[in-house]
């Protein structure tokens, strides 16, 4: 049986949104946000506030587990707050060689290291030093900076270094998010290199899921931005009977309440429309709800239109914060 995982996505797979999608099933594991590593030993709060499912044994609400990603290019200092991070009891620990950020390229972070397969490898090796061999220990990696000719270089590095299995993003750096994603690549990194390889990049559907695996050579493929865009897919792939737009619809209002317990009303809004502005790639009402909420700026007023539109029953609790 393939594994399906929610992959770490910063400004979109937050914790709330983590809990609404893992809510709705079928995933096996995931990654939260990266916590970004400079020089100094993060504090407990840092590891907390960005993974709060440590404080459910590393689960979301739904049971599913979250694995924890450190970013940085320091060895010691990685290393230093992997032990930390370990003494949590995170439900795995990943690195992250992948994020195409700007600001985080040029502090020399995340892709900006897959130049760089000798740091990778004392990186890794520095932190595999400080994680159990029963905390499941990963690295998530793009194809390389402006090209893939050093993928299989970094991927061996990795291998090298100690890592249990290898997320592989099917693009490089200078790709960023324009599909498509090459997952014939992803398949050439596999094949020299003895630990398990995990494909992502470019899954919104079914029959992507199946291409992916095919072109790619593996099994478990990890979803990104297909995940928010479909809540359903991880259930479609695994053969389920799933209930559209109707069944996501109490998800939307989850995240809507947790949104406005948690967000200030001024940016409340931008977090409800971006998750539909993905959404509206495969459902039709989707798109119809954004454009109802497009020019709604007040979130009383976003409240009073998903009560309208029957997305929010009117005996809803909404709890906002105050600004």
């Amino acid at each position: 049986m393939s594994r399906i995982l929610l992959a770490p996505m910063e400004g979109l797979a937050d914790p709330l949104m983590r809990n609404v999608l893992t809510a709705v099933g079928g995933y096996d594991w995931g990654i939260c946000e990266f916590i970004r590593v400079t020089e100094s030993v993060l504090p407990n709060r840092t590891f907390l506030r960005t993974c709060p499912e440590l404080h459910n044994g590393s689960r979301t609400e739904a049971g599913t587990p979250m694995r924890v990603q450190l970013l940085g290019s320091d060895p010691h200092f990685m290393a230093a707050n992997a032990r930390r991070l370990v003494k949590h009891r995170p439900a795995g620990v990943d690195i992250n060689f992948g994020c195409p950020a700007p600001t985080v390229f040029r502090h020399r972070g995340g892709s900006a290291l897959l130049g760089e397969p000798e740091l990778l490898h004392d990186i890794v090796s520095a932190v595999r030093a400080m994680v159990p061999a029963d905390i499941p220990f990963t690295a998530k990696m793009r194809l390389g900076i402006a090209d893939s000719s050093l993928a299989v270089d970094c991927a061996q590095a990795i291998e090298a270094g100690g890592a249990d299995e290898l997320i592989v993003h099917g693009r490089t750096k200078v790709d960023g998010y324009k599909p498509p994603a090459r997952w014939a690549q992803i398949d050439r990194v596999r094949a020299a290199v003895n630990i398990p390889i995990i494909a992502n990049g470019e899954v919104w559907t079914v029959d992507d899921f199946r291409r992916c695996q095919q072109e790619s050579g593996c099994a478990d493929i990890m979803l990104g931005r297909g995940a928010l865009a479909d809540p359903l897919l991880p259930r479609k792939v695994r053969g389920e009977e799933t209930g559209g737009w109707e069944e996501l619809l109490p998800s939307v209002a989850a995240y809507w309440l947790g949104v406005r317990q948690r967000v200030l009303p001024v940016h409340a809004g931008g977090r409800i429309k971006q998750w539909l502005m993905l959404l509206r790639r495969h459902y039709p009402q989707a798109e119809a709800l954004y454009q109802r909420l497009r020019p709604v700026k007040a979130a009383e007023d976003i409240d009073r239109l998903l009560i309208e539109v029957g997305v929010l029953d009117a005996g809803h609790d909404i709890l906002p914060l105050a600004a």
